[in-house]
């Protein structure tokens, strides 16, 4: 089943749209953003959806936030954030303090991240929700979207597949981060990927 291709799975799903549907993407960062809504445009309404209780310091999250916030104004997108609680974290991570990267901390964090948004996608009636995680060469794609569909069943809320990676996603976030100018961090965000670098 690791081999599903999650990029065509979307595009099976963009395919049978009737017409724009709104989307709630959640966002780690503004750079890895970029080439998700450069993609998601066409078919979704979108709005972002900044949640990351994982950033290590509140400094770094502001940092990101603040990005994120700045490309999507100038982009005519809303942004939506929940504030710095790095106590969520923790608490979803205890015990795997000292797992490998991209192990079973990161699975536990990606469940934390995919079931807020789920559940304010939920909330403001969102016809989908996803996460740009996928974009990421470092994150495992087929992990995001299972969790994400495990979520999406337990909130009853459409979770789109996505491996935003493919057609050179990655590649293309950098190319827009450096057009718009964007802070582009080398760790994920939690202490415990900043000690591993």
């Amino acid at each position: 089943m690791q081999n599903v291709n999650f990029d065509k799975e979307m595009e099976k799903v963009v395919s049978n749209l009737d017409k724009k549907k709104k989307i709630l993407l959640h966002a780690c960062c503004a750079p890895c953003s970029t080439a998700c809504i450069e993609r998601l445009t066409s078919a979704f309404d979108i709005t972002v959806f900044f949640y990351n209780p994982n950033m290590d310091t509140e400094k770094e999250f502001f940092k990101r936030l603040n990005e994120q916030i700045r490309l999507c104004q100038s982009l005519g997108i809303e942004t939506l954030f929940e504030g710095y609680d790095p106590q969520e974290f923790y608490d979803a991570v205890r015990g795997l303090e000292k797992e490998p990267e991209g192990g079973k901390r990161c699975e536990k964090c990606f469940y934390l991240r995919l079931k807020k948004t789920a559940l304010k996608a939920k909330e403001l009636g969102f016809d989908y929700f996803t996460t740009t995680l996928t974009v990421s060469p470092l994150k495992n794609s087929y992990l995001l979207n299972t969790i994400g569909q495990t979520v999406g069943n337990e909130c009853n809320v459409n979770f789109l597949p996505s491996d935003f990676k493919k057609k050179n996603g990655y590649k293309r976030s950098v190319e827009l981060s450096a057009e718009h100018g964007l802070y582009r961090q080398n760790y994920c965000g939690c202490i415990f990927s900043k000690v591993n670098k």
